[in-house]
């Protein structure tokens, strides 16, 4: 997603209630769909706005190999799902907060990579599966102020996925593979989630 955010989300945005806790905002979508651009965006047009991405809660691939997930990462299950609703809960108080972050060139988690200060007013949380309805992501649902879901037809997906793995110097049939054993797949748990938005933005 590369073209300006859509006014009727800004218009959410702007017509939630004053709190004097944080603004929770969810920005979901399929692997490939645009989540961290429009959430960058929305935190360079809101005042006081930070952005969480959610990728920081990945397991080790050290577990993921002992639970034979490796192959998966990426699926719900290869998540520390109930640290990253804990830290979504914390994230409500305006305290200042640290949270891990993602090193995909080293494929591994920083601890306390990035942080959120105290004066921040919004928080704009990125990542695939903000809006599922299973256990315990479904804790998530009551936290967000609005959830927006990006809704991408899985052929353009399936073309960005490719080059992503592309650019990471992968070859043709090592992409292929990653794409579509696990990118896709959970895609299509993520498109499932939908229904669970505040508002949805069709982009192709």
């Amino acid at each position: 997603m590369t073209h300006p955010v859509p006014p009727e989300v800004l218009t959410l945005i702007n017509g939630l209630p004053a709190t004097s806790g944080r603004r929770l905002i969810a920005v979901a979508g399929p692997p490939a769909s645009g989540k961290s651009t429009l959430a960058e965006q929305l935190a360079d047009i809101l005042p006081g706005a930070a952005v969480v991405p959610m990728d920081g809660f990945h397991l080790d691939n050290d577990v993921l190999s002992e639970r034979g997930l490796l192959g998966r990462k990426g699926a719900p299950q290869t998540f520390d799902a109930p640290g990253f609703v804990d830290l979504v809960e914390a994230l409500r108080a305006p305290v200042t907060l640290s949270y891990p972050t993602f090193d995909r060139s080293r494929d591994r988690v920083v601890p306390d990579g990035g942080e959120v200060k105290a004066d921040r007013k919004t928080v704009i949380v990125e990542g695939n599966y903000l809006l599922l309805d299973s256990t315990p992501w479904d804790q998530l649902h009551k936290l967000w102020d609005v959830s927006i879901f990006l809704d991408v037809p899985l052929d353009v997906l399936r073309e960005r996925l490719l080059q992503r793995w592309r650019d990471h110097g992968y070859s043709e049939a090592e992409a292929l593979t990653k794409a579509e054993l696990n990118d896709l797949p959970n895609a299509q748990v993520v498109i499932q989630s939908a229904v669970n938005a505040t508002h949805i933005v069709n982009d192709a």
